[in-house]
């Protein structure tokens, strides 16, 4: 009895389309991350200077730019002070509420995802 050995030419040709569908379906689909919005709202105690002061150290604007940002919170009630992956947004709005505290102010800063 002849026992058959498959050859390379002997593959059905099915078994190809098999392996490149495979192929298509396990490509990764890379997607962004979402981004989210950190936003510095408007009270009536806090200091202009105080938040200026914090718009430069946490989120690094020069003094001109932090002022420019503390005139729309006060003017409008909430500014949108950067745009970040979720673990830097949560960890920028943690850094500025504790900071607020700390000095006894009642800033509140929050974080929305960007649409």
């Amino acid at each position: 009895m002849l026992e058959h050995q498959w050859m390379m030419s002997d593959k059905p040709d099915d078994d190809d389309d098999a392996d490149a569908s495979v192929l298509v379906q396990t490509r990764p689909k890379t997607k962004r991350p979402p981004l989210y919005k950190v936003l510095l709202l408007n009270d009536d105690y806090t200091p202009m200077e105080f938040v200026v002061h914090v718009l430069e150290r946490f989120f690094g604007m020069t003094h001109a730019q932090a002022f420019e940002i503390m005139l729309t919170v006060h003017k409008k009630g909430v500014a949108v002070v950067g745009v970040f992956s979720h673990e830097i947004a949560e960890t920028k709005v943690g850094q500025v509420m504790d900071f607020a505290r700390r000095h006894q102010h009642p800033l509140q800063c929050t974080m929305e995802r960007e649409e």
